[in-house]
């Protein structure tokens, strides 16, 4: 039993490959410690997901900024702000997790109640759990009773932040929250800071020490597929083709919150679970807020699910949501298809300009499975589960430490880091710490510039494989000798 793997201990090396490496370490210069801190860092798998959900304007976005660290989630008093990304990481105590803001959306058409169950479903259904923030100077409202039957329903641990708690005086405004039943109110002003240390040690203690285990119920269960893509793309027409039936219903019927529903699916003799996305429910006049519920729903989408299967209409040109749907999956760590959808209505001249566009566009996912399919005709579809496959092994796939620093040596021996002040850092060693996706450590002798890095990658590919897969590559440098911090 002694090359049992610990993923909990060393990343994913067996205790005879980990001793081997760690004695590798010494030889190199490297501490002990210094070698265990960037195998546990390098080797984490998915992160926790916390969600901060909450009514419009009670500073859920200024709360996020302050998690965070820095100024990245929108601050706006004006309704209907679109950003970029709804996942940021964060880290306290020496602790990371993702957080997901669902701030800066206000009322729509179907009026603010709808709105702010709409987005609180989507958060907490990735979250492992939840920050619901309350004004404090304004209380308890029928929305935020709302908010709270969504919470108990979904069953997540739930940390009740009373914002707007500037000084001692108002504190007796957040002790009224307590009549909401979620325990005890945190007093926070997420503007100056006030109180947040305190709330963040009580996240740490809902957040599991590892996520919560999502793919499947059981070793061998059905692997979960999340179909993204922005909206219109045909979704929706792919699930029911690939079920064949008609089992996505788009409810539009004002006012109702729709549970998303995970599809047991038989695809090549195989059950898969595919995690619902097309259920997004339009906002006719309020365009910028469809598509900020198409961003929630997708990043809750791709937090559940093992493999994406990113869906683009090729009969438009790939738009700049195309591309931040690709890096939102890559940047969650998740196998990815590219499934080019409505294939069977382009001309030769489309082709030829898709072709071209996915050269300059889609560069960095060039190693992502594509397909070219018809959700109408059901073009191709047979191609779908083995593009899937082969995606789910290049995710898990492990390089031994031995075969990977063999690689290492031949490569920065037949092409060297080039020489900057006067000297030339080296790849010394290196390790892959963990699988899904697959995470190297590599130790070097001085920094290495990002290109150099992504030469590396491209080598690991051709070398390995890690088709379908995205590549997370980490660098530690060797401190200089003698150096007291």
């Amino acid at each position: 039993m002694n090359d049992q793997i610990h993923g909990d201990e060393h990343g994913e090396l067996g205790d005879a490959e980990y001793a081997e490496f760690m004695e590798l370490a010494a030889q190199e210069g490297f501490e002990a410690d210094e070698v265990e801190g960037a195998l546990g860092e390098a080797g984490h798998g998915p992160l926790p997901v916390l969600a901060v959900v909450g009514r419009p304007n009670v500073g859920k976005s200024t709360l996020v900024n302050r998690i965070i660290g820095r100024r990245e989630a929108v601050v706006e008093d004006r309704p209907g702000v679109t950003r970029d990304r709804v996942t940021y990481e964060a880290e306290w105590a020496g602790r990371r997790f993702k957080v997901v803001d669902t701030g800066g959306w206000e009322q729509d058409v179907l009026g603010i109640d709808a709105s702010v169950a709409a987005q609180a479903e989507y958060a907490i259904e990735a979250a492992d759990a939840v920050v619901f923030v309350v004004d404090a100077t304004v209380g308890a409202t029928d929305t935020d009773e709302a908010v709270v039957k969504l919470l108990r329903r979904a069953g997540k641990p739930v940390v009740l932040c009373a914002n707007k708690v500037d000084g001692p005086s108002a504190e007796a405004d957040a002790a009224m929250l307590w009549s909401l039943g979620l325990g005890e109110p945190m007093p926070v002003s997420a503007l100056h800071g006030r109180g947040t240390g305190d709330m963040l040690d009580e996240v740490l203690k809902a957040l599991p020490e590892a996520p919560a285990q999502r793919f499947g119920t059981a070793v061998g269960g059905p692997r979960r597929i999340a179909l993204i893509g922005r909206p219109n793309v045909g979704k929706s027409s792919l699930l029911n083709k690939v079920a064949g039936e008609e089992r996505v219903v788009v409810n539009e019927l004002a006012g109702t919150t729709r549970d998303p529903v995970d599809e047991l699916i038989e695809l090549g003799g195989v059950t898969w679970k595919f995690v619902d996305t097309a259920g997004i429910r339009k906002r006719v006049h309020l365009q910028e807020g469809a598509d900020y519920y198409a961003s929630l729903r997708t990043a809750a989408a791709v937090e559940k699910a093992e493999v994406a299967v990113i869906l683009i209409d090729a009969s438009e040109s790939i738009s700049v949501q195309d591309q931040r749907i690709v890096t939102m999956a890559v940047e969650a760590g998740r196998a990815i298809v590219i499934a080019y959808n409505k294939w069977d209505t382009l001309d030769e001249e489309r082709r030829y300009y898709l072709e071209r566009e996915i050269e300059t566009e889609f560069q960095q996912v060039a190693w992502a499975p594509r397909v070219n399919v018809s959700a109408q005709t059901g073009r191709h579809m047979e191609k779908l589960v083995p593009a899937i496959e082969t995606a789910l092994a290049g995710w898990e796939t492990r390089v031994p430490t031995g075969r990977l620093n063999a690689f290492l040596g031949e490569l920065v021996a037949a092409h060297p880091h080039p020489i900057r002040g006067g000297k030339q850092p080296r790849i010394l060693f290196g390790t892959q710490a963990g699988t899904k996706p697959p995470r190297f450590v590599l130790f070097a002798s001085g920094f290495i510039e990002a290109g150099y890095r992504r030469f590396v990658e491209r080598r690991l590919r051709e070398e390995f494989g890690f088709e379908g897969t995205p590549i997370h590559i980490s660098v530690r440098v060797r401190e200089k000798r003698g150096r007291k911090k």
